[in-house]
């Protein structure tokens, strides 16, 4: 069984662009699951937890991961701003899941988006 690749709403092309290019690790990768969100109007960021990365070095997950994103538009790429690839084990002390999980400025981004297409005040 595969597990998904998750994506925090609002959705929009760049994210589902990225999003089926990690499909293709997560696939391979049964343990592993993904998650997709918009940080900021210029800023997608992506985690991968995956028991497989446990005892390779961040540039040995890197070269796995890398290559399925190397197909993507340059301004697709340009997006990607985080890609964070971790072993179950270390969620809990990586600074950058911390603010992956708690994205201080995600809510604002989201409520302002939701004002601008007519769902409401900007004021998060």
């Amino acid at each position: 069984m595969t597990m998904a690749v998750n994506m925090r709403e609002p959705v929009d092309p760049v994210m589902e662009a990225i999003a089926a290019a990690v499909r293709n690790y997560t696939n391979a990768h049964p343990s592993a699951e993904a998650d997709i969100y918009r940080y900021s109007p210029v800023s997608v960021r992506v985690r991968v937890v995956d028991p497989d990365f446990r005892g390779k070095s961040r540039s040995e997950r890197h070269k796995i991961v890398w290559p399925l994103l190397y197909a993507l538009d340059a301004d697709i790429l340009a997006d990607l701003t985080i890609l964070l690839l971790l072993a179950p084990d270390e969620l809990e002390s990586s600074i950058a899941n911390r603010d992956f999980d708690t994205p201080v400025f995600a809510a604002e981004y989201a409520a302002a988006l939701k004002a601008v297409s007519g769902g409401g005040a900007a004021t998060p």
